[in-house]
């Protein structure tokens, strides 16, 4: 009955998920009814699939606005319909242009018009929307001879006061305007919300008919009998038939690069195996896909690590999608793909960020036809979230700042602070749109492909990178059939990327990176393993990673498998971490400490659960679940549908197939207890596999060539460290880092033999057309000889000058940073900065500048210097410490006082703060002492409180030596940020370096 209904996917107008939608409507008995959310589709299916639960008609529909003007209603007779409005809808949003006043001539569309418009003829299915009080005024109006078109136009956005109350908070914050200032025409009206179909005759004056026609309009509707399941692309090679026979073929090409020219009876039956699941799920396609997507990366040199569950199948191996072998780390393909798995699978291939858009620009122009597009990014749901809702109604009630972030304080730990009246709006208004929609955003690197034109499943957007994105995300895509691919970019690779060419270009050497046997047995990464040596390597350089592989003594590929999987943070928080290195490190307590049934099913993992398929294979072995009911269990435990109601159904035939089984009740409950730390934070097995293959090249690149591989590390600002720390990994590998340098600095980072010279990216205040000015004269004109010579040649303003400077940047003329400092003042005063266009006017010999005496400048400035312009420094910041303590122990000899307190210095790398089971902070830091050795430390609730962790800068740390598994950490009693040195200390006027006035 009701043809304008809005959820909050009308993003920052409409109030209600599409869940209470359907109940509202429920509740007051409605039969039919259709969402039209305002430009937007992103609810249609999940709005399908609750209305039908609900025994109520679904109509799929569109609000065609600008801004908040409604053009006019568009109701899909059918699923033709639905493309109609889409193609309309996405044209519009991609040209950002306005909706015109009379809609297209649509064949499978309604069109409704919100009366009052200019009369003109309506079309075959056009229709004039009445609202309950227009009546009166449209039977005096032209339109009364198109009465039997007039249908009733009840818009539905709120249910009560307090959402009307949201609804206009949300117009707000849209309008970025106070609650005072929103003007009545840019906000709905109080009464759209659901009606009883006798207060709606009420409403209507008694015009029955009215809603007669609306029902038979609503009737006219199909789109729910003609809705299927999408179609993925189909074939590759014309048919079905050809594209199996296609794939069969590839993959036994690459069976026997992989394998050698004969395969084993494992390998030949493992892929025959395969191919017949793929054939009969219709994912030949999706695999042919992906296998061309890998070949044009390869093509063009780009350097990908396909990952995920895909690498659980031979075939993708064979079609080198992934580089990781099924057979030889015994993977269950049934992980990726079986015959009782509802939803698709997925690839997830990693690119260098450098190379990713390439990757997707060829799939878009690969799939896409000159007539239709089949292809379109994922979305996802940018939600209010707890503190940017109360900061954007802070701002809505015209709250300063200072209360803003006073209330966000007071969320977060309730204190002295008491909100006002105001104050307490603000709370409480955030709190309700919390979690609601805000605006389309973009899944991370999720594209389909579909066999109709993409606009006949959802509209799309055209957000600045450039390539359209659907409407609904992830977890709607999977649950209609869309496999998505995943073509994602990662930091890691793009170390490895560089990192080649920089060794080919320093030493003259090409790498093949690929030789993953011939690492698994390369002595120098076996120890760095051995002893956590890995910073900068992929996944492996974390303080807790380092901490885990120095525990567990791993060496071998296996097992960084495993330790690429318990360290996150449910295994971790279980104890089954420590239960698997107390048993990795003690052979004899594998068998003895494990539940024989779980040993039998993981002698690999001595009986505890560490990945994905674990789950599964508990679920069906233990417990007898049947695959498709572990599959869900496995999904549940992902953290996607945790809270779905076949998760609890699963759960309880758990347990009681476990009892049924004669299984103890205590043990169930452990074992059920170890498959829920696995919620949300599991890996599948060949996608810690993955990672491992990632982990080891770059370990073998920073065994073999330490200096490239950190200049590659350092080129791609990503990892866990901040750049200067990786700076500090080179200087322990004796390169000679240099700062930016005018005559050999390049934009990023360089290495000549084992020099390395910082790129001019790292001077945070250099405008980026000064570097590239500098770089290109220097290209066409030659080497700079002084700084005269540089002023003449590059407009640069005294402000960008001076950086240049006092970073030392000019050290080749072998004058003072002092001396250079007057000299830039000087010149620039004395010329119009404009640059010569030749080498005529250097032959001028102009008088030189006479330096007064300078004093000598403290060595300690220049640190302060290169911290203000770079954020951090190349030399030692030890030498900043204004009273340096005495009588204190270095790392390297920490284990000498193991149980005994020490005290220490330690200069602040990272820090990581988490939560105990009471709910306490507490934190875990890590330090570099002077010789560039790390300290880990363990701080306490207590310690916490009483000594925070203050930024960065150098610490003064007492604490008692602690030891696991020969690994050294330090349990912090006291720490105190030690002074740094200030010049001012030692002078109390200006420094040389702080020049304000002007040499004449």
């Amino acid at each position: 009955m009701y043809i304008n209904c809005h959820s909050y996917f009308s993003f920052r107008y409409g109030t209600m998920s599409v869940p209470e939608l359907v109940d509202h409507a429920q509740k007051q008995g409605v039969k039919s009814m259709a969402l039209t959310d305002i430009n937007c589709t992103a609810a249609v299916y999940p709005f399908i699939k609750a209305a039908e639960a609900a025994g109520i008609q679904p109509v799929i529909g569109i609000d065609f606005r600008n801004g908040i003007t409604q053009q006019y209603i568009g109701l899909a007779l059918d699923h033709h319909g639905f493309w109609e409005m889409n193609s309309h809808l996405s044209n519009h949003k991609r040209k950002k242009a306005a909706f015109p006043e009379k809609a297209p001539e649509w064949h499978h569309t309604a069109v409704i018009y919100p009366f009052p418009k200019p009369y003109f003829k309506l079309g075959p299915h056009e229709y004039l929307g009445i609202h309950p009080h227009q009546l009166k005024k449209a039977h005096r109006s032209p339109w009364l001879a198109e009465k039997d078109r007039w249908v009733l136009l009840q818009p539905v956005t709120f249910h009560s006061q307090q959402s009307f109350n949201i609804h206009r908070l949300l117009r707000c914050i849209e309008l970025n305007i106070l609650l005072s200032k929103l003007p009545v025409s840019e906000q709905g009206d109080l009464s759209d919300r659901f009606y009883s179909t006798l207060e709606l005759t009420e409403r209507c004056d008694q015009h029955y008919w009215l809603l007669q026609q609306t029902h038979e309009l609503l009737s006219n509707c199909h789109f729910e009998q003609d809705y299927q399941r999408v179609e993925n692309k189909k074939c590759m090679f014309g048919s079905g038939k050809d594209d199996i026979a296609k794939l069969t073929e590839l993959t036994y090409k690459g069976a026997k690069k992989r394998y050698g020219l004969q395969l084993s009876e494992e390998q030949e039956t493992r892929i025959l195996k395969e191919l017949d699941i793929i054939q009969k799920k219709d994912f030949v396609s999706y695999f042919l896909i992906n296998y061309e997507i890998v070949k044009f990366a390869r093509n063009r040199g780009f350097y990908y690590v396909g990952r995920g569950s895909g690498a659980n199948s031979i075939v993708a191996y064979c079609l080198y999608i992934t580089d990781v072998d099924p057979i030889e780390l015994d993977l269950y393909f049934e992980r990726f793909i079986n015959l009782y798995r509802s939803t698709p699978p997925d690839f997830d291939i990693d690119f260098s960020w450098r190379d990713r858009d390439e990757v997707i620009q060829h799939i878009f122009q690969n799939h896409n036809t000159d007539l239709h597009e089949h292809v379109c990014l994922l979305a996802t749901h940018n939600t209010f979230q707890a503190n940017s809702s109360i900061r954007e109604l802070g701002k809505v009630f015209g709250l300063p700042k200072t209360d803003i972030e006073a209330l966000i304080n007071h969320v977060a730990k309730p204190g002295n602070y008491i909100p006002d009246r105001i104050g307490k709006l603000v709370l409480k208004y955030s709190q309700l749109i919390q979690g609601m929609p805000s605006h389309l955003s973009i899944h991370a690197g999720g594209i389909l492909i579909s066999q109709q034109p993409i606009h006949y499943y959802t509209a799309t957007d055209l957000p600045p990178k450039g390539f359209p994105v659907s409407h609904f995300d992830m977890v709607t895509a999977e649950e209609i059939g869309f496999a998505k691919f995943d073509i994602l970019s990662q930091r890691g690779l793009g170390h490895i990327r560089d990192s080649l060419e920089i060794i080919e270009k320093n030493q003259g050497k090409k790498v093949d990176i690929h030789r993953i046997k011939d690492f698994k047995k390369d002595e120098k990464i076996k120890h760095h393993l051995r002893k956590g040596h890995t910073i900068g390597a992929f996944y492996v350089e974390s303080p807790a990673m380092r901490m885990l592989l120095a525990k567990l003594e791993a060496d071998e590929y296996l097992g960084l498998v495993a330790a690429s999987s318990i360290i996150r943070p449910g295994v971790a928080r279980s104890g089954m971490m420590r239960e698997y290195i107390l048993r990795h490190r003690k052979p004899e307590l594998r068998k003895s400490k494990a539940h024989p049934i779980l040993y039998d099913l993981m002698p690999e993992t001595y009986g505890i659960m560490v990945y994905q398929e674990d789950v599964i294979k508990v679920a069906h072995y233990y417990a007898g679940l049947s695959f498709d009911e572990a599959d869900v269990l496995r999904r549940g435990m992902s953290g996607k549908f945790r809270s779905r109601e076949e998760f609890l159904k699963v759960k309880e035939s758990f347990f009681k197939k476990s009892l049924e089984k004669g299984h103890e009740q205590k043990v169930t409950n452990e074992i059920w207890f170890q498959i829920e730390s696995f919620a949300g934070y599991s890996f599948a097995k060949g996608h810690s596999a993955s990672f491992a293959v990632e982990s080891y090249q770059s370990l073998y690149l920073k065994a073999h060539f330490p200096m490239e591989f950190m200049v590659g590390v350092i080129n791609n600002f990503g990892g866990f460290y901040k750049t200067e720390f990786y700076i500090r990994e080179l200087q322990a590998y004796n390169a000679d880092v240099q700062l930016p340098h005018i005559n050999e600095s390049d934009h990023l980072t360089i290495i000549k033999g084992s020099t390395v010279y910082l790129g001019f990216i790292h001077l945070k205040y250099l405008q980026k057309e000064i570097a590239n000015t500098i770089l290109q004269n220097r290209k066409t004109e030659g080497s700079f000889s002084d700084l005269r010579d540089f002023t003449n040649r590059v407009a640069i303003s005294l402000e960008q000058l001076l950086i240049l400077i006092r970073i030392d940047a000019f050290r080749f003329t072998s004058k003072s940073k002092q001396e250079l400092l007057w000299e830039a003042h000087f010149l620039m005063n004395k010329q119009k900065n404009k640059p010569s266009t030749s080498h005529l006017f250097r032959q001028i010999t102009l008088r030189e500048l006479s330096i007064p005496n300078l004093e000598t400048k403290d060595p300690r400035q220049d640190i302060l210097d290169h911290l203000e312009i770079m954020e951090f420094s190349i030399a030692d910041p030890f030498l900043l410490l204004k009273s340096p303590p005495q009588n204190t122990v270095k790392a390297r000899d920490i284990k000498s006082y193991t149980g005994k307190e020490i005290q220490l210095m330690g200069y602040l790398v990272t820090v990581k703060y988490t939560r105990t089971v009471k709910g306490d902070v507490m934190n875990f830091g890590t330090f570099l002492d002077r010789d560039g050795h790390w300290i880990d430390t363990v701080h306490f609730p207590p310690v916490v409180k009483q000594y925070p962790l203050s930024g960065r800068g150098i610490y003064l740390l007492q604490g008692k030596v602690s030891e696991e598994f020969n690994f050294y950490t330090i349990e912090i009693i006291s720490c105190k940020k030690l002074a740094y040195w200030n010049a001012a200390d030692d002078h109390p006027t200006a420094s040389a370096t702080k020049l304000t006035s002007k040499v004449s």
